[in-house]
């Protein structure tokens, strides 16, 4: 009979070691930057035309052209931007695997010094790297990790990481609309709204990545109201030249 020891709580109180949450999917990003970004765009939008003293019906159109704009911009860019870097990662594979079926010799040396300088005595780094290299597949992922930093079987979806971008920064921009869009015609309470998601959102996003609530919720909503304010101050600023 074989007889094990049972792992123990770990240094979080979990039985059998701790869990990483996923965070190579290619979606939180896009997702917390296009939510901000949606929030702190259609906000100061929205600051800007009230304060030129436009009428409401103005201030929607503005608002949901930049809802439009801005969440078709992201998607855009956010695809755009991981498939160039996916197909950059692609290319150094390719060049990487004809090194290793070229240049075997050279590449189990080179794994080998990556190791020595992580503190691993020369002889068993020269084993562990001819010992990886036997597969060349597996050779090359190990080697992909060491000199770029990336794992070639897990890159983030450049449709995920679009589509992300797009739901969410539509998802930010609508808040300061909803009261006109209910029939509201109040600045203030689109402010409010606007400030209360900032300060929410940056809260949630803190926690999620290990920081302070109250920390991060401050930082995110001084970050908006600085953009609000500054355009308030142009529109209000333009309205007041236009109108003289």
């Amino acid at each position: 009979m074989v007889t094990g020891k049972r792992a123990g709580p770990d240094t979080y109180g979990h039985e059998g070691g701790h869990h990483h949450r996923d965070v190579s999917g290619g979606w939180l990003r896009p997702a917390v930057f296009g939510a901000m970004d949606g929030l702190v765009t259609n906000v100061s939008l929205i600051t800007g035309v009230g304060g030129s003293g436009l009428p409401a019906h103005t201030l929607i159109l503005t608002g949901l052209a930049g809802l439009a704009a801005g969440a078709f911009s992201m998607a855009t860019g956010e695809f755009v931007s991981v498939s160039s870097q996916n197909e950059l990662v692609g290319s150094e594979v390719r060049k990487e695997r004809y090194e290793l079926e070229n240049h075997p010799e050279l590449e189990r040396r080179e794994l080998a010094a990556a190791y020595e300088e992580r503190g691993v005595e020369p002889e068993l780094a020269y084993l562990v790297a001819a010992q990886l290299s036997w597969d060349v597949d597996k050779a090359l992922s190990v080697h992909i990790q060491e000199e770029l930093g990336v794992d070639p079987d897990d890159l983030p979806s450049p449709v995920t990481a679009g589509g992300a971008s797009l739901v969410f920064f539509a998802i930010g921009a609508i808040i300061p609309l909803v009261p006109y869009l209910a029939g509201i015609n109040s600045l203030r309470l689109a402010v409010g709204l606007a400030a209360v998601a900032a300060f929410v959102g940056g809260g949630v996003v803190a926690r999620l990545t290990g920081r302070s609530f109250l920390l991060g919720a401050l930082r995110q909503l001084l970050l908006a109201a600085a953009a609000a304010v500054l355009t308030f101050g142009i529109g209000h600023l333009l309205g007041s030249v236009a109108s003289s």
